[in-house]
């Protein structure tokens, strides 16, 4: 892992649209992480990823805010939304 870079998980659907499972960025919160995804992630697995209804994990604690701070060696993870039956 970079110094000071924190990995960034994608699951199920969200892995497909983005076309990997996991990267490393280097950001400071969830904001800067976003924009750090944005310059390498494909623009419509990025538009999935910024659905309303994906939830974000931080050290598998579900987080709201777009200041979170992250550390390094902070793992985020994007979660699509739950469907079932």
């Amino acid at each position: 892992m970079a110094e000071g870079a924190v990995t960034v998980k994608f699951f199920a659907s969200l892995r497909e649209a983005v076309g990997c499972a996991e990267v490393e960025v280097q950001a400071a919160s969830l904001e800067q992480l976003k924009q750090a995804l944005a310059a390498v992630l494909p623009a419509d697995g990025m538009a999935e990823l910024l659905a309303e209804n994906v939830k974000i994990a931080v050290n598998q604690d579900i987080v709201e805010a777009a200041d979170h701070e992250l550390a390094p060696g902070d793992e985020v993870a994007f979660l699509p939304p739950v469907t079932g039956g």
